[in-house]
């Protein structure tokens, strides 16, 4: 069977044949016919110089399947965006409750933590293919279900929970077939990165999409491009990749399945190396939101125009498609590894600019620099699959996914919370503080459990002493 990625260096060779017994004439005496057989060769062919292989971003989209995965997620995540849009409007036009308009995108977001724990044996225990299709079709049943005239409020509120419980189980296999697709090294590495850039653009891209089509459509209409998007990347996932065996093997039933899947957490978190790789993601994640949930009260607190909102909003994404980019496209690999940490620990500074409270144009550049110290987890992207063994992989990038969402929406909701009390640009440089010293006590963390500076029954006894609840 083909595999997608090369032979490993140590492969050995062919051992040469013995002195004894090579009798084979030189090889510009063998390259020659015989005499009568046919024209006589002038003299050696030079060997035709083979064009040199695609390196960084144009390798991945060398591999066909990958180009299938990434089509497959770009259409799907700008109909989610369009769809969540459409649904808040269509939720404001039959209740008139702000509330209940704003709760639709906060359903975005806490059903990841229950779909990533409960269901995350999913993506180990089925063939990959399987279940990205599966949850293709799952995900658009529920949203032509939306469409439904007669579908109330409530049942519309549901359908979004389990769209949202439903993702987490999707990108976890996502994630952990790429390692198939594209092996375990760089490649894997830059088609996360490019996943990541598709994901901080569509969302610059389908809320302005989703405001053109609400000129045009009825909130119904635009979400019915959703279920078409759905259906399209499930056709694109069937028949663009390969069908690949499950990665574990289990007993049906959803009693097993939950088994699995509580039981792969807790050997996730109890980890200490995976535990602090996973808690590195997270956390910086958690405290760089404040400044894009507080982006409307911070615009009315210095006086910026309305169209200064869209660009507070704008500016962090900005700078992380930026840094991204250069970083998956400069430097190696090596480099990418070497500036994981100390990224990590100065990433969240530039929120600190917001305790002067500062205009509209210092505090673009805040968040764009805020945005691109999120470059750091394209080299965490390798330590984690190094880190996760195979059989677990599907379930740790599950587990990773839905606490990555989680606590984004803890950190918006905490952030909400802190502005009532304080002034909002206190709020900001206070995330930006609290997080940095957070980032500094996981790095030490991460140093320690380096491969090489512990003993593999310290690491599982640490983790024992030091399980967290996140």
């Amino acid at each position: 069977m083909p595999t997608d990625s090369p032979a490993p260096a140590d492969t050995p060779r062919t051992p040469p044949a013995p002195a004894a017994q090579s009798q084979a004439p030189p090889p510009e005496r063998a390259a020659l016919p015989d005499p009568g057989s046919g024209p006589t060769l002038r003299g050696p062919v030079a060997p035709k110089s083979e064009p040199a292989a695609p390196r960084g971003y144009r390798a991945v989209f060398a591999v066909a399947e990958f180009r299938a995965v990434f089509a497959a997620h770009l259409l799907s995540l700008l109909g989610v965006v369009v769809s969540e849009l459409a649904l808040t409007v269509l939720v404001y036009d039959l209740t008139g409750s702000p509330l209940l308009s704003a709760l639709t995108f906060a359903l975005g977001l806490l059903p990841y933590i229950v779909g990533g724990t409960l269901f995350a044996g999913v993506a180990d225990r089925y063939p990959a293919r399987r279940v990205l299709v599966v949850c293709d079709l799952l995900c658009a049943a529920c949203v032509a279900v939306m469409l439904v005239p007669a579908t109330p409020v409530a049942g519309l509120l549901a359908l979004r929970c389990l769209v949202a419980a439903i993702a987490p189980v999707f990108t976890g296999t996502r994630m952990a077939a790429l390692t198939d697709i594209l092996g375990e090294g760089d490649l894997y590495v830059l088609g996360r990165s490019l996943l990541r850039i598709v994901s901080q653009s569509a969302m610059l891209i389908g809320f302005g999409t989703g405001g053109v089509l609400l000129t045009v459509l009825s909130p119904r209409g635009a979400i019915t491009v959703t279920v078409v998007t759905f259906l399209c990347s499930a056709v694109l996932l069937r028949f663009g990749t390969r069908d690949r065996p499950a990665r574990a093997t289990g007993d049906g039933g959803g009693g097993a399945l939950l088994k699995e899947s509580l039981s792969g957490a807790r050997l996730v978190l109890g980890d200490r190396r995976i535990r602090a790789l996973m808690l590195l993601f997270w956390l910086p994640a958690m405290f760089v939101v404040a400044p894009e949930a507080l982006a409307a009260p911070y615009a009315d607190t210095i006086g910026a125009p309305p169209a200064a909102l869209g660009l507070l909003l704008c500016a962090m994404a900005v700078g992380h498609i930026g840094a991204e980019l250069f970083v998956g496209s400069a430097l190696s690999p090596r480099n990418r590894s070497r500036i994981v940490l100390p990224v990590a620990a100065v990433g969240l500074l530039p929120l600190l600019v917001y305790a002067a409270r500062p205009g509209l144009p210092l505090a673009l550049a805040a968040l764009a620099l805020a945005g691109a110290g999120a470059a750091y987890v394209i080299g965490l992207d390798q330590w984690f699959v190094d880190a996760v063994p195979q059989e677990l992989r599907g379930r740790a990038m599950t587990l990773l996914t839905a606490g990555l969402m989680t606590v984004q929406g803890l950190g918006m909701a905490l952030a909400g919370l802190a502005a009532e009390f304080f002034p909002v640009h206190q709020v900001v440089a206070g995330s930006g503080i609290i997080g940095t010293v957070c980032a500094l006590l996981l790095v030490a963390e991460v140093r320690r459990t380096a491969p090489g500076q512990m003993s593999d029954t310290e690491g599982r006894d640490g983790a024992d002493r030091h399980v967290t609840s996140r």
